[in-house]
């Protein structure tokens, strides 16, 4: 039987943030792909620890695992922006330390998917005018991409992450979808989860913008959201379908409800918790209008689903409805616990199979 590859681990010069690598010189000197996973709200950066070295001992002479501390503990609660500028800065100092590097990828869970989004947007750099003068076809007008950067952007990954906020009908399944309880949510969120609450809900008004969820469905000033998403070769997003009582699947799924997949339990043996796989094609405005008319629905909401799909997405449905800690969903997809949640372990290993080098 092969030796389990061995894995190296060190408090970065960036803030006391975890980096991960492969142990054997030769293969971490080849590893030009740098991998930056980002936490959820009140988590830090060894949550993501067995995903971490499980991508390091499987792909050792690809990737460099960069895993964020700068937005832990309570500073998650400052607000979706503020945390995007913040792991803006330290990927930019990650990749002055690592001038091998010329690849990246993101993996983020919960309101990190949020993060890293608004992230990307800062760190979207267009292409040079040069390379869009002879954009004549499709094929030529997909190459002419930006960069994250500076570097070729991969995989942005996604995990349990509410792209479509808080507020909707049943997004945030603890509260049972008794529209009284959402409402009174929607009002107080601000004062358990600060700003990152009124992003979450919606309820943000910053010098009159829209709310910040908005404006992350579009490239908004000087920040290139949706043209970053665009960037990357591939964009996943994982989903709890059930027993998840803090993000929703629809907000998770970035679908509409008539949109939530029919599914039953699986029998692949490699990865027995995930349930579904779509991939979903970039939809333009007019396909998006003609898929959900005379449908009641609510009207932000919608507004952030066609935003969003306007690029395409790889989405994978999971259920951990037959754990015996299947209430703790949220993180068990992520394995945040090696000892209690390794059954997610099927997760992970569907990323790094489905992972684009």
């Amino acid at each position: 039987m092969e030796e389990e590859k061995k894995v190296c681990a060190s408090e970065s010069a960036v803030d006391g943030s975890r980096d991960v690598w492969s142990s054997e010189p030769s293969l971490a000197s080849s590893a030009d792909h740098l991998v930056v996973m980002v936490n959820g709200i009140l988590g830090r950066e060894t949550d993501w620890k067995y995903a971490a070295e499980k991508f390091v001992r499987e792909l050792p002479d690809k990737v460099f695992v960069h895993c964020s501390e700068r937005n832990v503990s309570m500073l998650t609660l400052d607000g979706v922006d503020v945390m995007g500028g913040r792991l803006a800065e330290e990927v930019l100092e990650v990749i002055k330390s690592k001038p091998n590097m010329r690849k990246i990828s993101f993996v983020a869970h919960s309101v990190g998917g949020l993060v890293a989004r608004y992230a990307i947007g800062r760190l979207y750099r267009p292409p040079e005018k040069g390379s869009m003068a002879d954009s004549c076809n499709e094929e030529s007008k997909e190459s002419s991409v930006g960069t994250i950067g500076g570097l070729e952007a991969m995989n942005f990954i996604a995990v349990a992450a509410p792209h479509l906020g808080s507020r909707g009908n049943k997004q945030v399944p603890f509260l049972l979808g008794v529209p009284a309880f959402e409402k009174v949510a929607s009002c107080v969120i601000h004062f358990i989860f600060r700003r990152t609450g009124r992003h979450l809900f919606l309820t943000d008004d910053d010098e009159g913008k829209p709310p910040l969820l908005k404006r992350m469905v579009q490239d908004y000033g000087d920040l290139y959201f949706m043209s970053a998403l665009r960037a990357f070769k591939r964009r996943f997003a994982y989903s709890n379908v059930d027993y998840d009582h803090i993000v929703g699947w629809r907000t998770s799924s970035i679908r509409r409800q008539s949109e939530l997949a029919n599914w039953k339990d699986t029998n692949n043996e490699k990865y027995p918790h995930v349930v579904y796989e779509e991939h979903c094609k970039a939809c333009s405005d007019a396909e998006q209008c003609d898929s959900t008319e005379g449908n009641s629905y609510d009207k932000i909401e919608e507004e952030l689903v066609t935003g969003l799909s306007r690029v395409s997405w790889e989405k994978v449905d999971v259920s951990f409805r037959n754990s015996k800690h299947r209430f703790s969903s949220h993180t068990i997809i992520q394995v945040k616990d090696q000892i209690t949640q390794i059954e997610g372990a099927d997760v992970i290993q569907h990323m790094i199979d489905h992972f684009l080098l």
